[in-house]
């Protein structure tokens, strides 16, 4: 015998040889589950290979999230905690004041000789039943305070754009754990078995601000399988690469090529048992699935033009966060349960009114459109909507400061964020910050507690949706305390 052949038997005596633990894992994930498959609804049978603990102890107010996502950290001060005080006490020094506050200043304040205080130079005005202050900036946002929940006193440890995104959209500043989405698919399953669970868009912004840089990671999947992750819809061009069959291949041909490489990919699953050939062979099939559904949900031209009037003139702009609201709308109707819009541009260090003016215009409009649609579509009482930033905005300006003109560095500890549908009383206005907009002083929201009253109200307990992972029963809401706002609740 040859040692090429002596070589190749013993590869394939070491993968068919059954270890103890591939026994279990096999017998685990086989006949068993697929039989236990075949009798829960596609809900459930979807989410997992079926061995979540029962997590949804709750009555769910909400069925499906769309989570507007303003990258780069959007003004507080300039859009949503109004504080007339502080007019008169344009370009204080709060140097000293900044000393006793214990709080950590970034590489790009912390040099500064002075610390001149900036007070918005845009108009407020009360609007709604709650009185809420929304700035001129905001006027269609203005129109729906009696929608919507408007948080000021969110707040996070992270004071750089890179992991306070990661803590935002992952619940932790450490790499490598699931998105707020692949929780969600991994929690719930699929409504729609044609299209993802999880889908994010990338919203074209229309400011001349700092853009950061952002990865897959907060759409990853993190230690979860891989078909929870989230997927990308390109703004331009196909939505998804090589979405359409290659020249000469019709969908026969392509279904045939694809249940023989399913045959094969099963047959290396039954020899070596890693659990990564089977995520492969789902995608694929969700791949294939695509090639249909995809194209239809993508194709905005038989929304009615009182449609594209509501969302406003850049709606029919394909990759506009106007058309992609619209997009998200569609999504939602055809059963995908979480849908992320990431519009970039809100890190205004310099020259934020002119910066921040072309950026509010962008999602303005937009916002107020997708409320009203849902609404009147019947679909905002379980429909939950979230719009804010990673962090806030400092009172002071960084750099130079006029009567025109200033910027504002990173600020964690407030910031203003808003809810809607899914549960969300409208009308209301949660939470105080003090007179500098520097610290919460009354009804505080962490992060965390964002993301596990965002779970309660779709009928989980953040304590439950676990993942064993590194010696660990991971959670999105972590190890620290979390809590649920019940105040924002119908």
């Amino acid at each position: 015998m040859s040692t090429f052949t002596s070589s190749l038997n013993n590869l394939q005596d070491f993968n068919g040889a059954v270890s103890r633990r591939q026994f279990f894992r096999k017998n685990g994930t086989g006949l068993g589950m697929a039989a236990l498959a075949s009798l829960l609804p596609h809900s459930t049978s979807g989410a997992s290979v079926g061995s979540l603990p029962d997590i949804k102890k709750i009555a769910p107010k909400a069925k499906r999230v769309i989570y507007l996502s303003m990258l780069g950290a959007p003004s507080q001060l300039d859009t949503f905690d109004y504080k007339p005080s502080l007019q008169k006490r344009f370009g204080e020094d709060l140097t000293e004041y900044l000393k006793n506050q214990g709080q950590r200043l970034t590489g790009m304040t912390s040099g500064q000789a002075k610390m001149p205080l900036a007070p918005s130079i845009f108009k407020f005005k009360q609007y709604g039943q709650s009185g809420a202050w929304v700035s001129e900036l905001l006027p269609h946002t203005a129109k729906m305070v009696d929608d919507i929940a408007i948080v000021k006193t969110m707040h996070t440890e992270a004071i750089n754009h890179e992991p306070a995104n990661q803590l935002c959209y992952t619940g932790s500043q450490q790499n490598g754990k699931p998105s707020i989405g692949s929780w969600l698919a991994y929690g719930l399953g699929s409504d729609n078995q044609d299209l993802p669970t999880f889908v994010v868009l990338h919203a074209q912004h229309t400011g001349p601000g700092n853009v950061q840089a952002i990865s897959s990671r907060l759409w990853g999947a993190g230690f979860l399988p891989g078909k929870f992750a989230g997927v990308a819809l390109r703004p331009k061009g196909d939505p998804v690469l090589y979405l359409k069959d290659a020249p000469g291949i019709d969908r026969k041909v392509r279904r045939t090529m694809l249940d023989g490489l399913n045959q094969l990919n099963q047959r290396s699953y039954e020899l070596v048992g890693n659990s990564t050939i089977q995520t492969r062979m789902q995608q694929y099939e969700m791949a294939f699935r695509m090639q249909s559904s995809v194209p239809e949900l993508s194709d905005l031209s038989g929304e009615s033009d009182q449609t594209y009037e509501m969302y406003g003139p850049q709606s029919r702009t394909k990759g506009s966060f106007a058309s992609s609201c619209m997009l998200a709308r569609r999504m939602m109707e055809r059963g995908v349960q979480f849908v992320q819009i990431f519009h970039r541009g809100w890190d205004q260090h310099n020259n934020l009114p002119s910066h921040i003016k072309p950026q509010c215009k962008d999602i303005d409009q937009p916002s107020w459109a997708l409320i009203q649609d849902l609404k009147q579509r019947g679909m905002l009482d379980d429909t939950l909507v979230i719009w804010g930033g990673e962090f806030g905005r400092t009172v002071y300006s960084q750099g130079s400061l006029t009567e025109t003109n200033y910027g504002r560095d990173h600020h964690p500890r407030c910031f203003s964020m808003w809810m809607a549908g899914g549960g969300i009383k409208g009308g209301q206005v949660y939470g105080e910050t003090d007179e500098f907009s520097y610290n919460a002083t009354a009804n505080p929201v962490h992060i965390r507690d964002l993301h596990a009253t965002m779970l309660h109200q779709l009928g989980i307990d953040h304590h439950k949706l676990t993942f064993p992972y590194q010696g660990l029963d991971q959670k999105l809401t972590g190890v620290e305390p979390a809590k649920i706002v019940t105040d924002l609740f119908t």
